[in-house]
């Protein structure tokens, strides 16, 4: 009885891990896919702006902020279908969730982001064009979790 108790429960933590893992390779590639979004929408504000003559001194900030926008919502819309799904008789809030979703990408995408730059780059003296790479190693899990327990986190 012990041991087919205990297998229950090593299937049952197998398949949890399992299904966790898959979610994150999810996670990933819905991050993949909004890093290109971002990068696109990015260069597309920008040569509009120039092509159709706004002269912004700060028009990469402004292609930046759209970008960031425009990522945020993809990412949001992709996680909730592929990644954080629901099952039946679950329920979340879709603003709540959009909020909490811009915040979590607001703290790791800009202001986690940029304290690690310069800890890498002005601390450790790490290349600049490395120190980016570095940084997903922290704020793809931490973003993750984050998302995982918090923006899509279920009601009840």
């Amino acid at each position: 009885m012990c041991d087919r108790i205990r297998n229950l429960i090593k299937r049952n933590l197998a398949d949890e891990v399992y299904d966790s893992f898959m979610q994150f390779v999810k996670f990933g590639i819905v991050g993949v896919s909004n890093t290109a979004i971002s990068y696109i929408v990015y260069l597309v504000s920008l040569l509009s702006f120039r092509k159709l003559g706004i002269l912004l001194n700060n028009g990469y900030l402004v292609a930046q902020v759209i970008a960031f926008v425009l990522s945020v919502l993809w990412s949001f819309f992709w996680n909730s279908r592929l990644v954080f799904t629901l099952k039946e008789g679950e329920e979340r809030s879709v603003i709540r969730t959009l909020i909490k979703t811009f915040v979590s990408y607001s703290f790791t995408g800009l202001f986690l982001n940029s304290v690690l730059l310069i800890l890498w780059v002005r601390v450790m003296h790490i290349s600049e064009l490395i120190a980016p790479i570095i940084n997903l190693l922290v704020s793809v899990p931490l973003n993750f979790v984050i998302n995982k327990f918090w923006a899509f986190r279920k009601k009840g």
